[in-house]
């Protein structure tokens, strides 16, 4: 008798033992539930944040502060540092030049931007102590050519870079179908206001002959396709 009560006690700590571990486990997530309803902190991942764009700016690189010819109609960027009285952005006058506080006029045209700061600089020294100054070309409206005659786009164009005859017909679209290309010929203004009249043989030099006559195009020159 005594051994069957044993038994009996046996079997049932063996069936109510695991029932009691489950319960115990599911009141501890029930537990947990609850501080996470009434305010426990969640760990949240944040999205990766993006680089910042810098603010765009016109893209004015092809310009070489030491080579770039200031020319009447470029609008310049000019900057002397803690003085925003006297920085300003200015437009050079068709008489080649500007106007700045202090320093009154000062000639921009036929120099370029380093030249021009450096002007600028021995002319601050009598009112500012070691002036320091930036000069920029914003927009160079001086440096273009022109295209006529029979090309798919003709019209007004930057010389935005160094830029050859051949570069030029290529920026128009090149030719339309009754063009004549071994007639083409470029007009360069020239002293006393003459022009000077270049010849450009568009088949010869594809072919790589006459290649003198593909020049580096000039502030003002115009291609006539004919």
């Amino acid at each position: 008798m005594e051994m069957r009560v044993r038994i009996l006690i046996w079997a049932m700590r063996a069936i109510l033992a695991p029932a009691l571990a489950v319960m115990i486990l599911s009141t501890a997530a029930q537990g947990n539930q609850g501080k996470m309803a009434m305010g426990s902190p969640t760990v949240q991942t944040d999205p990766p944040a993006k680089a910042a764009q810098p603010p765009g700016h016109p893209d004015h690189s092809w310009v070489d502060n030491k080579t770039y010819v200031i020319g009447e109609s470029d609008v310049l960027d000019i900057n002397v540092w803690k003085e925003k009285e006297i920085s300003r952005t200015t437009l050079v006058r068709s008489d080649g030049k500007i106007s700045l506080p202090l320093i009154g006029e000062i000639r921009a045209s036929g120099v370029t931007p380093l030249q021009l700061r450096d002007e600028i600089i021995q002319r601050l020294k009598a009112y500012i102590e070691n002036p320091e100054v930036t000069v920029i070309v914003n927009e160079p409206r001086s440096h273009h050519f022109n295209i006529v005659g029979q090309v798919n786009r003709a019209g007004t164009y930057p010389l935005t870079e160094t830029m050859t005859v051949l570069d030029g017909i290529l920026s128009a679209g090149g030719f339309r179908d009754f063009a004549k290309q071994t007639k083409i010929y470029v007009l360069r203004p020239a002293a006393g206001g003459t022009l000077e009249r270049i010849r450009f043989n568009y088949k010869r030099v594809v072919k790589g002959k006459s290649l003198q006559q593909n020049v580096v195009l000039k502030p003002g020159d115009t291609i006539v396709v004919p």
